[in-house]
């Protein structure tokens, strides 16, 4: 009698033991869900780990768009904690190097391989847009291409080079680093958003038939806010360099291939990225000692 007593008790505590992990199990998987869009955005702009994502549905991949200037500020975190700490044991030029190759890596080249493909489709396209487009796909890189990326990467050095010394002059903040790649990437979601996608499949196609445009402005409004709570009125001349590329790029794109792909959100990005720089260069210059 004891022993049937006992199994039973046993049955009972395993079934709710059961139930708890299925009730646990259930929260993770819902949690998980809700975290997918963010997930494929990392995945989607830089070679950070994320484990084995499952192919992605649609409208994840339309709704991952939002979190683009969360990806970046995330990259640019991880940028400033570099910085500050190479900045205590080598002068300004290593540490900009050491931190462009962090870049690079952190990136996947993966914007680098889009700027390069679009500089050999711009010129090997002779104002073809099927010319053009095919170019984007071809793997190989010309000479226009790697001219290209080496005149952008000197550019981003001296300007990662200035801005690190005069933050060191200054004793200013090194989450300065945080606005070029928070803003470049919201500069691609506004792209995606608001210019056609010129092939007829790929991410890029997913993302404009899922985005809520509503959304993506008002993350654009969350992020200039903050930008302005660091910048104040020096904020201009960040918002007239980012606008400025984003503005001229959009309108080669539109004349060209009559909308955007992902290889031109990349150059997009890479492009904003040095024009900020530079930008956040001047906004130091302005800054009184």
């Amino acid at each position: 009698m004891i022993l049937k007593v006992r199994k039973r008790t046993v049955a009972r505590v395993i079934v709710t033991v059961k139930d708890k992990l299925k009730y646990k199990h259930g929260i993770l998987n819902a949690a998980y869900q809700q975290l997918q869009p963010l997930l494929i955005a990392i995945q989607f702009l830089s070679s950070l780990p994320v484990g084995h994502l499952p192919m992605p549905k649609d409208k994840d991949v339309g709704s991952s768009l939002m979190f683009y200037p969360v990806v970046g500020a995330l990259l640019g975190v991880i940028l400033s904690a570099l910085a500050f700490g190479l900045m205590q044991v080598f002068g300004s030029g290593l540490s900009a190097a050491l931190l462009l190759s962090v870049w690079v890596i952190l990136t996947g080249a993966l914007h680098l391989d889009g700027l390069a493909d679009c500089a050999d489709a711009w010129m090997g396209g002779l104002g073809s847009k099927k010319r053009t487009l095919e170019l984007m796909k071809d793997p190989t890189s010309g000479p226009i291409a790697i001219a290209t990326v080496i005149l952008v990467m000197l550019v981003k050095y001296a300007a990662l080079e200035a801005v690190l010394t005069q933050v060191m002059a200054q004793q200013s903040y090194y989450l300065v680093l945080i606005w070029p790649l928070m803003l470049s990437r919201m500069s691609a979601m506004i792209l995606f958003a608001t210019t056609p996608y010129a092939r007829k499949n790929g991410l890029g196609k997913a993302i404009s038939e899922y985005l809520s445009t509503n959304a993506v402005w008002g993350v654009c409004c969350v992020v200039l806010i903050l930008a302005y709570l660091v910048f104040r009125w020096h904020l201009i001349t960040i918002l007239v360099a980012g606008l400025a590329v984003f503005i001229y790029l959009r309108h080669l794109m539109l004349i060209r291939i009559d909308g955007c792909t992902g290889d031109t959100a990349g150059a997009l990005i890479e492009l904003s990225e040095v024009a900020i720089l530079v930008a956040c260069v001047a906004y130091f210059s302005m800054i009184p000692p």
